[in-house]
């Protein structure tokens, strides 16, 4: 971008920014040439330091609150709202707190936002619940029990879409809304607790994998990289009208047993076991990409299991090798 001038350069706030994929979402944001100042405000509930750790970037600061009760006299070009966790070992430990990080986080973060700004939001797959239609495009309602095990998140993510839409209707909202379905790979937390991650961790650590009932539930595993691409060019790189929802995902469906069988195969010696099945896990999910694919021709989920795999296995070592390093 040339010839910026003062008026065109952008102030950004990510909820969420020191977790997964909002790390992932800060180097791309750091390459825009237009950015004056990124803020990541992060409660460090399931983000870390450590994901941050590698910037040295004046531009960039970090802000330990939660979205919920971050208070500031700035205001913002920009917001991406990703401050929920999105495993269900986080988010089952404590409902009360991912209702509040996804809908008063959103009330509170709309509040800085300057006039005409952008207000963007990480939903969820979950808001289709167990599907009864495979793939799940835009246009499912879903099959969701607000009342279920996995509630908080899936209906905190509903309502918060709800939120968002209405303000566009009634207020002119300017807002970008993602459902992303499963994302795996590297600055995953170690204890996070979904498959991949889990997976890897158990092959690395006990040597055994647990896969809950027959493992022949499926789901569209997307490697980070592929579905930050996607993020990027919806957010704010392409110079798209349409506000979502979105389905950001891999619409190739593998079963569970299959991944950790493949785990297995990098990671000698490591063996499976079946346990109860986890109450209200969806059989499959699976996006209906057809939306995606108008809105950002030319993007897909382009990297295969087997390689995403091998990325985060080699990622996962090294964090494990770390403190034995420095142990030693």
């Amino acid at each position: 971008m040339h010839g910026i001038t003062r008026k065109d350069r952008r102030a950004v706030l990510v909820a969420g920014g020191s977790g997964f994929i909002g790390s992932h979402l800060v180097d791309r944001l750091l390459q825009r040439t237009d950015l004056e100042r990124l803020v990541v405000v992060d409660n460090l509930w399931t983000g870390s330091r450590q994901n941050l750790a590698h910037f040295d970037d004046p531009r960039l600061s970090l802000e330990v609150e939660s979205a919920e009760i971050f208070a500031t006299s700035q205001r913002f070009d920009e917001i991406i709202h990703l401050a929920s966790p999105a495993s269900p070992r986080w988010y089952m430990s404590d409902p009360a707190r991912t209702i509040r990080a996804n809908i008063s986080g959103a009330f509170n973060l709309l509040g800085l936002l300057k006039p005409g700004g952008r207000f963007c939001f990480s939903s969820t797959s979950e808001v289709y619940g167990d599907p009864l239609v495979s793939p799940q495009p835009e246009s499912y309602r879903g099959s969701v029990d607000c009342t279920g095990p996995r509630s908080s998140y899936d209906e905190s993510k509903r309502c918060t879409e709800a939120l968002l839409f209405e303000t566009q209707r009634t207020q002119g909202l300017d807002v970008r809304v993602v459902r992303l379905f499963n994302v795996y790979g590297p600055r995953t937390r170690i204890d996070d607790g979904r498959a991949i991650s889990n997976f890897i961790s158990q092959a690395l650590t006990t040597g055994v994998l647990t896969v809950y009932g027959d493992g022949l539930q499926s789901r569209s595993w997307g490697y980070v990289d592929d579905i930050v691409d996607g993020l990027e060019r919806f957010f704010w790189r392409d110079n798209i009208s349409y506000r979502g929802p979105l389905n950001i995902g891999n619409d190739y469906e593998v079963p569970v047993l299959e991944i950790a069988k493949f785990i297995c195969s990098l990671v000698p010696g490591s063996s499976i076991v079946h346990h109860e099945p986890v109450p209200q896990d969806p059989t499959n999910r699976c996006p209906d990409l057809t939306l995606a694919k108008r809105i950002l021709p030319g993007w897909e989920a382009a990297t295969g299991y087997r390689d995403g795999i091998r990325q985060t296995l080699e990622w996962f070592q090294s964090q494990l090798a770390a403190p034995a390093a420095a142990q030693a």
